[in-house]
C-alpha cells in the first residue's frame, strides 16, 4: 500500500530524523540518521561536514522505508517536503557549489567578540553564535576561505540546496542569519550598509546581500525536488519543498503557536523558549534574543545553552553507580517524587558556558548543601533539572518587565520523555504547561506541517492554519496548570538559588 501525505527532515546537533505523517499530520512512521562533531578541534570549537548531513539523510530515509516495510508498507506518495535544521550555523559554498570547509555550528564559541562588537555597531543583540558574527570573524581569521565564498547558508539552508538546487531560506531562520525588516520581510537594508562599512577593510568577495540565501515566508515556494533530490530521499522529481526553517520556527510550528502569549519552550541539550511578541522589544538584553516565526511575526528568545546536560550527566552518575541497562527509566521517578525544596539541595547547571547569566566559562556544574537526609539521586537530578528551570525564568522575568504576555508554555523536546515534569515547569513559571501528541517528534513533525501549510493550507493564514489544528488536537493534548501551593515553594527555592549565582 502507498502512504500519501508529508516528510519532515529535521537536522540537528547531534543527528538527523525523518518523520512521515498521513495527510492529517498523524505520525506514521521514523526514521534516523547520525553524524559526529569534527574531530581535532580546540576547546569551544564545534564544527561538522555539510556532506555528513545529506548521508545521514540518505541512511534515515532507508531506515524510515525500512519500517514501513515492517508495517506492510511499501510505497511512499509525499505530497511536500519541509526542513528543520539548527540555527546559526555558517555553511561557506564555493562557486563549484561544494561547501568550502566543515560548518561552523551554533555552539561554536569563536566569535564571542565579534557579537558584541556588532551589537554594539548596530544597537541590535547579536549573539556570539549568529552568522553574521562568524562570518566577520571568519573575514579577520580565515581570509583564504572567505576571499572564495560564493554563497552563505544554514544546514537548513544547505540541505534545501542539495533537495531542490536553491539558495531560499525560511524568515525564521534567515533572521539567525542576519536582522529581518518586518516592513519588508527580507534582509534589514540600514543594517546591512552598515555591517559592509565594518567589513569593507577585510575585503569581502561580495557585500553580504549578494552572499545571503533569498527569505521566504510560510507558505511561499521553497523550490521543488530535483535530480540530486530524488537520488538522496530516494523520491521523484517535482514534489513541492517548504522554506527550510531553523529548528526554532519549526518548534513553534509543532507546537502549534502562532499567538501573542503562547510560548514554545524545546527543552532539550539547550533550552529555548520562544514567544510571540506583541510589540517591538525596547533595547538590548544579555537575556533575550530575536527573530521570527515561519511568517515573519517577531519571536523573543530566552535561550539557554545549557540545557539537559548536567541533568542527564548526574542520571548517567547513578545509573552507572547501580549498574543499571536504562538509568533514565530507574532514576527518573525518583525526580517526579522528590519534594519541591531537594531537601535543601541546590544545584547549578553550567557545564558550558551561559552568555544570557553574563556566565563566560563553563566547567561549574555542581551539587550544593548535600547532607545525609537529602543525599538521593531523586534530589540530587532535580536539583540539577531545576537549576535550568530557575535560569529560563531568570530570562523570561526580562519579558515580563516590558509586559509582554505570558499564557501558556507548549512544551517539547527530551523533557516530554517524563511528562509528569511538565507539572514541575508549570509551577516553577507559574505558568500553564501543554503538551500536545507527537511532542517527542519535536522539529522534524513541525517541518512535517510546514510543507502541508506549503502545498494544502487552504488559502488560510499560518496563525489561522495552526489554530485548526491546535482545535483538532486539542483531545490529545495534556495539560498541567500551576499548583498554588508549590508554585510557593519552588519561589522560595528560586530566590535561594538566586543567591548560590551571585556568590
Amino acid at each position: 500500500m502507498a502512504v500519501r501525505g508529508f516528510l519532515g527532515i529535521d537536522a540537528g546537533t547531534q543527528g538527523l530524523s525523518v518523520v512521515l505523517t498521513d495527510e492529517s499530520l498523524n505520525v506514521v512512521a521514523t526514521g534516523d540518521g547520525g553524524y559526529e562533531m569534527c574531530k581535532g578541534l580546540e576547546e569551544g570549537c564545534y564544527e561538522q561536514d555539510p556532506n555528513d548531513w545529506v548521508s545521514a539523510l540518505t541512511a534515515a530515509m532507508a531506515d524510515l522505508k525500512n519500517k514501513l516495510a515492517g508495517q506492510g508498507d511499501s510505497e511512499l506518495d509525499i505530497m511536500g517536503v519541509g526542513i528543520s535544521g539548527q540555527m546559526h550555523g555558517e555553511v561557506l559554498v564555493g562557486e563549484d557549489q561544494s561547501p568550502l570547509k566543515s560548518a561552523r555550528l551554533w555552539c561554536d564559541a569563536r566569535n564571542d567578540a565579534e557579537g558584541h562588537e556588532l551589537t554594539s555597531a548596530l544597537n541590535v543583540k547579536m549573539p556570539k553564535r549568529i552568522t553574521l558574527a562568524r562570518w566577520l570573524w571568519t573575514l579577520r581569521n580565515q581570509p583564504d576561505v572567505a576571499k572564495k565564498v560564493w554563497r552563505m547558508t544554514t544546514p537548513g539552508g544547505w540541505l534545501a540546496f542539495c533537495l531542490t538546487g536553491q539558495f531560499n531560506l525560511g524568515v525564521g531562520d534567515a533572521a539567525g542569519m542576519f536582522p529581518i525588516d518586518q516592513s519588508t520581510m527580507d534582509y534589514d537594508d540600514v543594517l546591512l550598509e552598515k555591517f559592509d562599512s565594518i567589513a569593507a577593510a577585510h575585503q569581502p568577495p561580495a557585500s553580504l546581500r549578494d552572499l545571503l540565501p533569498s527569505v521566504k515566508v510560510a507558505g511561499e515556494d521553497g523550490g521543488t525536488l530535483n535530480e540530486s533530490g530524488s537520488r538522496i530521499l530516494g523520491l521523484p522529481v517535482g514534489i513541492p519543498v517548504a522554506p527550510a526553517e531553523g529548528d526554532q520556527p519549526a518548534s513553534m510550528a509543532g507546537s502549534l503557536i502562532g499567538n501573542a502569549g503562547m510560548v514554545s519552550v524545546s527543552f532539550g541539550t539547550s533550552v529555548c523558549a520562544n514567544s510571540i511578541g506583541d510589540k517591538r522589544f525596547a533595547g538590548v538584553s544579555d537575556a533575550v534574543d530575536h527573530f521570527c516565526a515561519p511568517d515573519g511575526k517577531p519571536i523573543n528568545m530566552v535561550w539557554l545553552r545549557n540545557g539537559t546536560t548536567y541533568m542527564n550527566t548526574t542520571v548517567e552518575m547513578f545509573g552507572k553507580m547501580n549498574e543499571s541497562d536504562n538509568p533514565f527509566e530507574s532514576v527518573m521517578p525518583q525526580v517526579v517524587a522528590a519534594e519541591p525544596d531537594c531537601g535543601g539541595m541546590l544545584a547549578l547547571p553550567f557545564m558550558d558556558d551561559e552568555p544570557g547569566l553574563g556566565v563566560s566559562e563553563g566547567g561549574t556544574a555542581g551539587l550544593f548543601n548535600i547532607n545525609a537526609q537529602n543525599a538521593t539521586p531523586g534530589n540530587a537530578v532535580k536539583a540539577a533539572m531545576l537549576a535550568t528551570m530557575f535560569n529560563l525564568r531568570i530570562g523570561s522575568e526580562v519579558l515580563d518587565r516590558q509586559g509582554f504576555p505570558r499564557d501558556e508554555l507548549v512544551l517539547s523536546g527530551g523533557l516530554t520523555r517524563t511528562p509528569e515534569l511538565g507539572q514541575v515547569l508549570a509551577d516553577v513559571m507559574n505558568t500553564r504547561v501543554t503538551l500536545f501528541a507527537g511532542a517527542d517528534e519535536g522539529c522534524a513533525w513541525g517541518a512535517a506541517l510546514m510543507a502541508k501549510y506549503r502545498v494544502s493550507n487552504g488559502g488560510q493564514t499560518w496563525e489561522a492554519f495552526l489554530q485548526t489544528l491546535a482545535n483538532a488536537m486539542t483531545e490529545d493534548a495534556t495539560r498541567f496548570d500551576p499548583d498554588q501551593d508549590a508554585v510557593k515553594t519552588y519561589n522560595d527555592v528560586y530566590l535561594r538559588y538566586q543567591e548560590l549565582l551571585k556568590r
